[in-house]
């Protein structure tokens, strides 16, 4: 019997368990990267500290890694604490730290080609399955368990079950990835591949490109899923070996692979979608939502943080600017994504429509950043978490750029076939 990707890549770091891997089996891997945010990564600090006084003396610091980006820079004492703590720490251990200017660190370890198809990397973000974007495996961990990953370089996982999920027909041509993402979200529910892998296939997620993989693969969370890894294309190997600057190959599953499950969604004409207020999986079209006046507008989040996201935006926003009274505010994944937007002069375009343009990092999904709402204030979101609480005390509704930037210029959700014509 052939093996699922995570099962083969589970294996290839397993060393002589490779053949125990099996769904249900648990089995200890070797981790190719191990990191911690600045969220959660002073408590990583402290539990080394406390079991090995004379010095941690880590596995590998060559691949042990601090990236901060919830709260950049700490606009908080306890932050400031927090990161200082980690910078301190990682100069005496001797491995790198990748500090608040740098961006939201799912993302940075693949501009750096740390991630790669294959490749194990573990760390205390939820959303860190969002490796699966370049065929990577990709884990959020407690900060506990990060601390064992920093020791020893190894940890244990039960291999997973696979679940494999292809897209059928083609959307219409103002869907999005982020509408794919949601279609999926609501298709599937929260639930929906709770403890499993998804495997992503079709004609039109073989079309998307880095950016657009990436913003699939980071609703695998909301799933339930333990990632969504999508094959990496041709394209994504390139860009994945020029960056690791070593020729990469992906991890593809057998063809007799065995699955759990196997799931087919038709996307066919898909068109604009948007998630209710409370729940990622409450979706419905855009154009069924009805009337909905809002107050802000949030862009960006390891979701829709990438150059093709603002460039987007800017197209939409051409010759227009936020309505009065509309709050919008976009913040780049990556200071990699902010330099080539002040490059290309997508900066001035949105400043010059009204948009506030902040510094590289995780922004509104991270309590005290922009993006927050009050109470009483509706916002859309280009994020992957609209909780009651999560983005703030107000309601916020989860859209693709096109429709956040609509929505922006008629102070009510809508869809871009409304502005752009």
């Amino acid at each position: 019997m052939g093996r699922a990707i995570i099962e083969k890549i589970l294996a290839a770091h397993a060393g002589a368990a490779a053949g125990e891997v099996a769904p249900g089996r648990i089995v200890w891997i070797d981790l190719d990267v191990r990191s911690a945010r600045d969220f959660g990564g002073a408590n990583v600090v402290e539990q080394l500290r406390r079991a090995y006084p004379d010095g941690p003396h880590l596995d590998d610091p060559r691949k042990t890694f601090f990236t901060f980006d919830c709260v950049v820079p700490a606009n908080t004492i306890p932050y400031a604490n927090n990161q200082h703590a980690c910078r301190t720490f990682a100069r005496g251990a001797g491995c790198r730290v990748f500090d608040v200017d740098s961006g939201i660190g799912s993302h940075v370890v693949i501009e750096q080609g740390l991630a790669v198809p294959g490749a194990t990397v573990v760390g205390t973000d939820s959303h860190l399955n969002i490796l699966g974007a370049v065929g990577c495996f990709g884990q959020g961990m407690g900060d506990t368990d990060i601390a064992f990953a920093f020791k020893t370089g190894r940890t244990w996982f039960e291999v997973p079950e696979s679940v494999k999920v292809t897209l059928v027909g083609r959307p219409s041509g103002r869907a999005t990835a982020k509408d794919l993402a949601l279609l999926l979200c609501g298709r599937l529910g929260s639930k929906g591949l709770l403890g499993r892998v998804a495997e992503l296939y079709g004609e039109c997620i073989d079309a998307l490109p880095l950016a657009g993989r990436v913003t699939v693969c980071s609703m695998a969370t909301e799933m339930g899923a333990i990632a969504a890894i999508i094959p990496p294309s041709t394209q994504v190997l390139a860009f994945c070996g020029r960056r690791a600057r070593r020729p990469v190959d992906g991890v593809y599953a057998d063809p007799d692979a065995a699955y759990a499950a196997a799931v087919t969604v038709d996307v066919s004409e898909l068109e604009p979608q948007v998630a209710r207020p409370g729940r990622p999986d409450d979706v419905v079209p855009v154009a069924h939502v009805g009337d909905v006046p809002i107050d802000s507008v949030f862009l960006g989040s390891c979701t829709n943080g990438r150059l093709a996201d603002f460039v987007e935006v800017a197209r939409v926003l051409r010759g227009r600017r936020v309505k009065a009274g509309v709050n919008c505010s976009a913040v780049p994944a990556t200071r990699e994504v902010y330099g080539e937007l002040l490059r290309l002069g997508v900066v001035e375009r949105l400043f010059r429509a009204g948009v506030n343009v902040s510094n590289p990092g995780c922004g509104g999904c991270a309590a005290g950043q922009i993006g927050m709402t009050g109470k009483g204030e509706v916002q859309v979101s280009t994020s992957n978490r609209n909780f009651t609480g999560k983005q703030g005390a107000g309601r916020t509704y989860l859209c693709s750029p096109a429709t956040a930037a609509a929505s922006a210029v008629t102070g009510r959700l809508c869809s871009v076939a409304e502005v752009v014509r």
